[in-house]
């Protein structure tokens, strides 16, 4: 078959370990992807919401009666439709339990709102035209009688005495009062500490601004609801739209995804528009479509971070840690959403890559008059490094001990692997001390001062900083592996992971191919179609090489045992003689034999088998997910800061990553880099902004600042693999583990630069006015 390249040359060039390019890049980069909005179905109308210009109010009516009059328009959607319709709310909350062991507060949220608006775009009516030019016109002439209440929009402001209330079922408008940890132990070493450092620190709200906006087509096909929409996994997609939303079985629905333009966690969650779409399908009988418009999904996607934490690093006289504990508060915005501000995540990942006997997480999960809060890269993993980062560099400086040293002097050793967090994680694997070590002769740490000369010779600070990093991968899940020998000789390999940007297509086949001897050019990848798959964790948490790898690899070992029994029966020889080897079946001591692909073509053409003999060399396989892996590393950054106007540059930027087995270098830096350079839009651009009545101040690029391509350093990238010992091919991860290294680098490096002024800790982001109002008053 001349469109496969089926030679031994192709095996060992595309194997694992190989920095084979992505399969997609030719298809995407001459823009013949299919992302939704691409899509269209015949006879398709067109959908607008209607959403609140306030922050907070009582919803006291909807008055609709002259757009139902407008040109094109064929539909009205409000509360009352998706109640007389059976819909329920979406799922909003976790099971995590209240301080007390009572469950934390989980109000409803519905599609649509029901009779209180709790944020500027929360969607309060869908509408429905012939085309999108009359749905916005429509939506635009629908009239709101809200009855406008006081905002809040900081969690202090919140917690405050007399704050208007925002979920009655939650008093005092706090979702979770969280706790973890041995409280008594950490006590007990905060007073007997030789010296505790003390830091305010915050973690800056993040607007998401994936490349591809939101958009979906809903429709009923033959007694089914149909989603085409982007997502991070569509088995979890329909399982939340068919229990919570459509209040139906899951067989009802079918979730399809095309292309997808980023995420970054965003994307996983049912959102607002997804019911209406589909009750409106139905009503009319013929699919509707929505899509967000960028200054739009400022409002109506869900943002990242925003935490506010008293951190505390207790040490003996010789720095040796002796407890961390993190309070605080974590901003939820209207309704809450996994994996909820600064709790677990917090927990998994404060212990970083340092013996740290005992620690404590306090946190207030707290409703605010703003865009609901979900996940954003690394999801509370990127804070809880730095916030330890940030300690370790302050203690050093208060205890006159080196920075290096210090960390070198409380790393994790080898030898004490496995070892038992408090966190409750057992670290599995890592070499932290010697990651550090590399990383610096990278960054030519000695080589700092004369740089710092050069800088200054030209009116410039510069700061150097470390940022090491451990991070936890997404928890525990079954996954699919599922592998289907197509018609015209290709092999399609199934995954209930979902790739919106990463390349899954590439090393998942680079992984199947050196278990089964094929070459990665025969096989495709399917992952966005529910109908197809039968299980599915989706995509997030930095696991999905991981779970795919030890599903595929278990589908890899059923085949060839399926495929030995079929290649007995073609080479006249018993089961238990036959051999597999670099994708051909043998008989044991001879050299008869079959390949792999040469088999699958027999039993295409109509190869007659016994009814005991497996009937196809298919695989639907459902694998039990492995143990959290631990990614980690150390990156080195250098900042300069112009004296005269502010302006922070990131100029020289190292990283030493510790992924474990790196299936395809040049995906897993493509991975970092993007890591990175929204670390570094967190830690100097990127700030949401909202006023005192709860309106978003920042609501368009004019006014929230990402980083640009200019903005972005070179970057060294080295991997400093030890295989992970929980998973067959022993990867960690690596999708998050860039904003994990970048904020604390950055910010240690921001701070070093700012030290002859004064300064022992500044916030994110660093932009221009608040350095030069530092420096200015300094």
């Amino acid at each position: 078959m001349d469109m496969f390249d089926d030679t031994a040359l192709a095996l060992t060039k595309f194997g694992v370990g190989q920095p084979v390019p992505r399969m997609e890049d030719p298809t995407l980069l001459r823009g013949l992807g299919r992302y939704t909005d691409d899509q269209n179905v015949p006879g398709q109308a067109y959908a607008v919401m209607v959403r609140s210009k306030l922050a907070h109010g009582i919803l006291k009516g909807i008055d609709s009666k002259a757009v139902s009059a407008m040109p094109g328009v064929l539909a009205i959607l409000t509360y009352a439709d998706l109640e007389s319709a059976g819909f329920g709310p979406m799922k909003c909350g976790m099971n995590i339990p209240q301080r007390d062991g009572s469950p934390m507060k989980t109000p409803p949220r519905h599609s649509l709102a029901k009779d209180r608006v709790r944020y500027v775009g929360e969607a309060v009516a869908c509408v429905v035209a012939e085309t999108a030019v009359q749905a916005k016109d429509a939506a635009e002439a629908v009239e709101l009688d809200i009855e406008e209440l006081p905002a809040v929009t900081t969690p202090a402001q919140a917690l405050a005495n007399g704050a208007p209330q925002i979920h009655a079922e939650a008093p005092g408008n706090l979702a979770l009062d969280f706790h973890y940890g041995d409280a008594e132990a950490v006590k007990k070493a905060f007073a007997e500490a030789a010296h505790v450092t003390r830091l305010e620190i915050s973690s800056n709200r993040i607007v998401v601004n994936p490349m591809e906006p939101r958009s979906a087509i809903g429709s009923y096909e033959n007694e089914r609801w149909v989603l085409r929409v982007g997502c991070q996994g569509v088995m979890g997609l329909r399982g939340g739209l068919a229990k919570d939303v459509l209040k139906t079985t899951n067989d009802k629905v079918r979730v399809l995804t095309g292309n997808v333009g980023g995420s970054f966690g965003m994307k996983s969650q049912v959102y607002p528009e997804y019911g209406p779409l589909l009750l409106a399908a139905k009503r009319l009988g013929r699919a509707v479509k929505w899509t967000d418009e960028r200054s739009e999904s400022f409002l109506s996607d869900h943002h990242g971070r925003d935490h506010q934490r008293v951190a505390e690093l207790a040490l003996d006289k010789d720095g040796h840690f002796l407890a961390v504990r993190l309070s605080g508060t974590g901003n939820a915005g209207a309704y809450i959403y996994p994996p909820m501000p600064a709790t677990t995540n917090a927990v998994k990942n404060i212990i970083d890559v340092y013996r740290t006997p005992a620690m404590e997480v306090n946190s207030k999960v707290v409703f605010t008059n703003t865009t609901p809060l979900a996940a954003y890269r690394g999801a509370g993993r990127p804070e809880g490094n730095y916030y330890m980062e940030r300690l370790i560099d302050t203690a050093a400086r208060e205890m006159g001990i080196d920075r290096i040293e210090l960390r070198r002097r409380n790393h994790i050793a080898p030898s004490q692997m496995p070892y038992k967090a408090p966190s409750g994680m057992n670290y599995d694997s890592g070499e932290f001390t010697a990651v550090l070590d590399k990383a610096l002769v990278a960054a030519d740490w000695h080589g700092f001062d004369n740089r710092k000369a050069e800088s200054a010779a030209r009116n410039k600070l510069r700061g150097r900083g470390i940022g090491s990093y451990l991070e936890v991968t997404g928890p525990p899940s079954k996954e699919y592996g599922g592998i289907r020998f197509e018609d015209d000789g290709s092999i399609t390999m199934l995954s209930g992971t979902l790739d919106y940007g990463q390349g899954h297509a590439t090393p998942f086949a680079q992984v199947l191919g050196a278990k089964l001897g094929i070459p990665v050019t025969r096989f495709r990848l399917l992952q966005g179609d529910s109908d197809q798959l039968k299980v599915g964790g989706g995509t997030g948490g930095s696991k999905s090489a991981l779970v795919a790898s030890q599903a595929f690899l278990e589908a890899g070992d059923i085949l060839i045992e399926q495929g030995k029994k079929i290649a007995a029966h073609v080479l006249e020889a018993a089961a238990v003689d036959i051999e597999f080897a670099h994708g051909r079946f043998t008989i044991a001591g001879t050299d008869r034999g079959v390949s792999i692909l040469d088999l699958a073509d027999r039993i295409r053409k109509g190869l007659k088998l016994p009814p005991d003999v497996p009937q196809s060399l298919d695989v639907s396989h459902i694998s039990d997910n492995p143990p959290f892996s631990f990614p980690n590393g150390c990156h080195v950054a250098e900042v300069e800061i112009d004296r005269d106007t502010g302006v922070v540059e990131v100029v020289r930027y190292f990283m030493v990553n510790d992924f474990g087995t790196v299936i395809n270098p040049m995906l897993v830096a493509g991975q970092a880099h993007g890591g990175v350079v929204q670390g570094i839009g967190q830690a100097i651009f990127e700030r949401t902004v909202y006023d005192e009545q709860g309106q978003p101040v920042t609501g368009s690029y004019m006014d929230y600042a990402l980083p640009r391509a200019s903005d972005a350093p070179s970057f060294s990238i080295e991997n400093h693999s030890v295989p992970c010992k929980t998973n067959l091919l022993g990867v960690k991860g690596c999708g998050e583990a860039g904003c994990a290294g970048a904020l604390p680098s950055v910010m240690n490096a921001v701070v070093d630069a700012l030290s002859g002024a004064g300064v022992t800790h500044i916030d994110m982001p660093v932009t221009p006015e608040k350095i030069w109002r530092i420096l200015n008053n300094a």
